[in-house]
């Protein structure tokens, strides 16, 4: 595991945001959904996926928060879903979603996690972030920023629901990250759809010679996953494998596997 720098703990190395943020004044906690590899059956990942402290939606919670209390919620976003994939056992890969705009400084606001990850003995290389790609940025060149810093650290990268805003092909075109997943949109009965046929195959093969693995989301049907297979993607996630599972791991559904 990588080791955090002593220099980054100092008080005149702290970030805006750890001065500025102000106290949440809620609590909310995770559920976790499976992403499956279809080549041999197995859980590639899990995304945690935040919800109200008794389980309700994420809107409960992200409806809460504005940008006084933003940087405080991405910070412990971050540290409360290793916490929670370490307590149930988690051996897979963890996915957690980040907000480029709550990130000042890459290098200083990435100190909790790393933290976190020391504290409960969860190695770097098994941390998956994403952010999505329909989401506003400020500043372009500051997320391509991130996302090389992140993978500096052993992180691998993910851009989420990409096809879903404008910009995923530029984005695309200035940072390569590990991951991509497709936006749901997309993937509905891609079977029985042409144009989105074309359109996920297109992407495909521009991930293949750019080096990047392709995750398509929102399988929910035996239809979407078997065209998806044919066409080279093996990691999926959505509701035809497992729904997400309140500070659980959910099973898979042994039928999902099917030919």
């Amino acid at each position: 595991m990588t080791d955090f720098p002593d220099s980054l703990t100092s008080p005149d190395q702290r970030c805006v945001g750890c001065q500025q943020s102000e106290p949440l004044g809620f609590d909310f906690a995770f559920a976790y959904q499976p992403i499956v590899d279809l080549r041999d059956r197995s859980i590639f990942a899990h995304e945690a996926l935040v919800r109200g402290a008794q389980g309700e939606g994420a809107l409960s919670v992200l409806d809460q928060v504005d940008e006084s209390n933003r940087y405080r919620f991405d910070q412990r976003c971050r540290t409360q879903a290793i916490a929670g994939a370490v307590a149930l056992g988690m051996q897979t890969h963890l996915s957690i979603n980040f907000m480029p705009n709550a990130v000042y400084r890459p290098e200083l606001c990435i100190r909790s996690t790393l933290e976190a990850a020391r504290k409960y003995n969860f190695p770097l290389n098994r941390l998956i972030f994403e952010t999505l790609e329909s989401e506003h940025v400020d500043n372009h060149r500051h997320l391509t920023n991130i996302l090389r810093e992140y993978r500096e650290f052993g992180f691998k990268t993910a851009i989420d629901d990409f096809g879903a805003g404008y910009s995923g092909l530029n984005l695309l075109a200035d940072f390569q990250p590990d991951l991509i997943k497709l936006d749901m949109a997309l993937i509905r009965d891609v079977d029985q759809d042409r144009v989105r046929q074309v359109i996920v195959r297109g992407i495909v093969t521009i991930c293949e010679q750019l080096g990047v693995t392709v995750i398509a989301e929102g399988i929910e049907s035996a239809g979407e996953r078997d065209f998806l297979s044919d066409c080279g993607i093996f990691l999926m996630q959505g509701y035809w494998f497992a729904k997400p599972a309140f500070k659980a791991l959910a099973d898979v559904t042994p039928t999902a596997w099917a030919n």
